[in-house]
């Protein structure tokens, strides 16, 4: 089967051209000034209004502060479980009921147990750490399940010392998999994380602004904070999938593809 040509740049732009027409032309349709759907242009001058503030840069640190540091921890954590899970049976059938639950669960539910433990500060760190948590550990365990078993056992027959296993066997053939599943992850705990601010509402975060964008009906600071969040997702992903490829090619001697 040939392989999907990458879209050019020319035509992304126009497909992002044409959506954001179509939003203007809703948003216009629906009339009321941008109460139910606020203008693009709109949507512009909110964030414009914010960026010279210090709150806004305030509420942006915090945040990121406290979800990168959830996702870290689950990287953390997910690598170790699955390479404990890719090596040992028992493992997996000991954790897997825990990490199905928190993938069935609705992040709202979770949010809200989460606050009989945790302050609302620290909320978000707690949620993104255990959504993202289930990712990892598959990307992991995954590739450990798929590395080529021919070669695990040439690597027996010679008595290679594992040092040269994990370089030249075990991260080549886990790495794909972990850094696809660090990239969604990536965009997964920006999401459950704010989701958690909403609900906990701390001071200072961007799940606050939002909140309280909503509820005083300023339906372009709403959309200007949604933009917020969705660039700065995309942009740590990209960030994310940039350094992964840089810990390819020095750990493995080749870039990721």
């Amino acid at each position: 089967m040939a392989s999907r040509a990458k879209p050019k740049r020319w035509q992304t732009a126009a497909a992002i051209l044409f959506w954001v027409a179509a939003w203007q032309l809703l948003a216009m349709a629906l009339g009321h000034g941008g109460l139910f759907l606020a203008t693009p242009s709109q949507t512009v001058q909110a964030l414009a209004a914010q960026l010279p503030t210090t709150e806004f840069w305030r509420r942006i640190v915090f945040s990121s502060l406290r979800i990168l540091t959830g996702f870290l921890l689950a990287v953390a954590v997910g690598l170790l479980l699955g390479a404990a899970g890719g090596r040992w049976q028992w493992v997996r059938v000991l954790i897997g009921p825990p990490l199905q639950l928190i993938r069935a669960m609705p992040v709202a539910s979770f949010v809200i147990l989460a606050l009989l433990w945790v302050r609302s500060e620290n909320l978000s760190v707690v949620v993104s750490f255990t959504h993202v948590l289930p990712v990892i550990y598959a990307g992991v365990a995954g590739g450990m399940a798929d590395t080529d078993p021919q070669l695990l056992e040439m690597a027996a027959v010679y008595k290679l010392p594992l040092s040269k296993r994990l370089r030249y066997i075990w991260l080549p053939g886990v790495f794909p998999s972990f850094s696809e599943s660090c990239i969604a992850a990536m965009g997964m705990c920006w999401k459950s994380g704010v989701s958690a601010e909403v609900i906990g509402l701390p001071d200072h975060s961007v799940g606050d602004a939002l909140y309280r964008a909503k509820i005083t009906l300023s339906t372009p600071d709403v959309f200007a904070w949604t933009l917020v969040i969705v660039l700065l997702s995309a942009a740590l992903s990209a960030l994310s999938a940039r350094g992964l490829r840089a810990a390819k090619k020095k750990l493995c001697g080749e870039v990721a593809a």
